[in-house]
């Protein structure tokens, strides 16, 4: 079959690359793509915002699915477009989409469902806003309530810094996504990123992950779209799993479905696991970037097979196999992200470094520039790694970063240090 693959980040490019090993696959494309993407499909320059240019490409290359990797275009109503083109996609429709569309269209909806989250308020003016986020506790969690690439989310220490992001948001800093926002308590406990797939009906768990979001060592610095993950997460057991399965995934399943607005793709729950148990923080429609990486190393299953059974409605008779090693993957970005990356710079040594045992380099922001490869974008690299241990997987990753020469690059130097402050307490 023919898959046309939307997205040029360094999770589509652990998609291309998990797709391509399929059986099933006949042909792969990707609009837009990246440097790493081309070698493993054939990159198209199409505006994946132009659904008409996307339905006519499909129509004249006999594509029989489209995996949709970013959010936006999904919130935008791609998967609608094309699905009233008469072509098969995998991704939410653009209402249910809202999930991640909408925080407060989502708090709204697990209020409703029960679902366990933090307590919020809802605003469209600046000085309700602050007068509800002077009446929490601190911190106080300000979000934007539209998409903001993962970066619509401020930890206000201070009522000082809680009205300085409420005035953000409301001034423009997050452009349309601004325009209302949502205020949360802080929730404190340990995070992490669940999966599964959806077919509209049922449920099938696809593993977790946890994420670093702040830019710096030791959890310092500004929210970014992530800089580095590992899976497994050791925090979420079995007994675990089987709670969020039954307590935020099965509901909000259920609770679309009587919508009238049935959820079909991958549904990527952030949670904090809390000593009352998960609570959502947020739900995604698509794979996280970079969870998306370390989950594809570690699937055994043909991705493939796995994503038509959830468009065609048949999970219920589908089962995933996983490997038994733990992958963890850094992001190398450029300077200046998570504000105005650096771009333009040479790359070195990408060769050198994935002959480490182990690695698989993602790319996330490059293009080739002859045979040079060329930093074009924030987060530009995803080092990645599996080994049998976290701590095993961390070494051969920052292994391999050594051998990368990329001066204007920058990354975090403790990348799963939860995970194995764990394998030592335990060895």
């Amino acid at each position: 079959m023919n898959v046309l693959l939307l997205g040029s980040g360094g999770r589509e490019h652990a998609l291309a690359s998990a797709i391509a090993a399929s059986p099933l696959l006949d042909k792969l494309y990707c609009a837009p793509g990246n440097a790493g993407i081309a070698e493993v499909a054939t990159c198209v320059p199409l505006d994946i915002t132009d659904h008409a240019a996307l339905a006519a490409f499909c129509k004249e290359n006999r594509i029989d699915l489209v995996v949709v990797g970013p959010e936006a275009p999904l919130v935008a109503g791609v998967a609608d477009d094309l699905t009233a083109a008469g072509i098969k996609v995998f991704g939410p429709s653009r209402e249910a989409a809202r999930l991640e569309g909408s925080k407060g269209f989502t708090k709204d909806l697990c209020r409703d469902l029960g679902i366990p989250t933090a307590a919020y308020g809802r605003f469209s003016d600046a000085a309700a806003a602050k007068a509800f986020a002077r009446k929490q506790k601190l911190p106080v969690v300000v979000k934007a309530d539209g998409l903001a690439a993962g970066k619509g989310v401020v930890i206000a220490e201070t009522y000082a810094e809680a009205e300085e992001a409420i005035d953000a948001c409301f001034g423009g800093t997050f452009g349309a996504a601004g325009a209302e926002i949502v205020i949360e308590e802080f929730l404190d406990g340990e995070e992490a990123s669940f999966f599964a797939l959806i077919d509209g009906k049922t449920a099938l768990p696809l593993g977790a992950a946890q994420d670093h979001k702040r830019a710096f060592d030791g959890d310092k610095g500004p929210n970014t779209g992530g800089m580095g993950a590992y899976s497994p997460a050791p925090v979420m057991t079995p007994e675990m799993t089987e709670r969020v399965m039954a307590e935020i995934i099965r509901p909000v399943v259920a609770g679309m479905a009587a919508r009238g607005t049935p959820y079909k793709g991958v549904l990527f729950a952030g949670l904090m696991i809390t000593p009352e148990g998960p609570k959502l923080i947020e739900f995604n429609v698509r794979f996280g970037d970079p969870e998306c990486q370390v989950l594809m190393m570690r699937l055994k299953s043909d991705l493939l097979a796995a994503v038509l059974a959830a468009c065609d409605g048949v999970l219920d008779n589908f089962s995933l196999r996983w490997h038994d090693d733990a992958v963890l993957t850094v992001v190398m970005a450029a300077q200046g992200y998570p504000g105005t990356p650096v771009k333009g710079t040479e790359i070195r040594g990408l060769e050198h470094a994935a002959q480490v045992e182990g690695v698989e380099i993602f790319h996330a922001g490059t293009r080739r520039d002859g045979s040079r490869l060329i930093a074009n974008g924030g987060r530009v690299l995803n080092i990645t790694a599996r080994g049998r241990t976290v701590t095993e997987a961390r070494d051969r990753a920052y292994e391999a970063i050594a051998r990368i020469d990329w001066a204007e690059g920058f990354y975090r130097k403790d990348i799963g240090w939860r995970a194995i402050a764990r394998e030592r307490s335990a060895s």
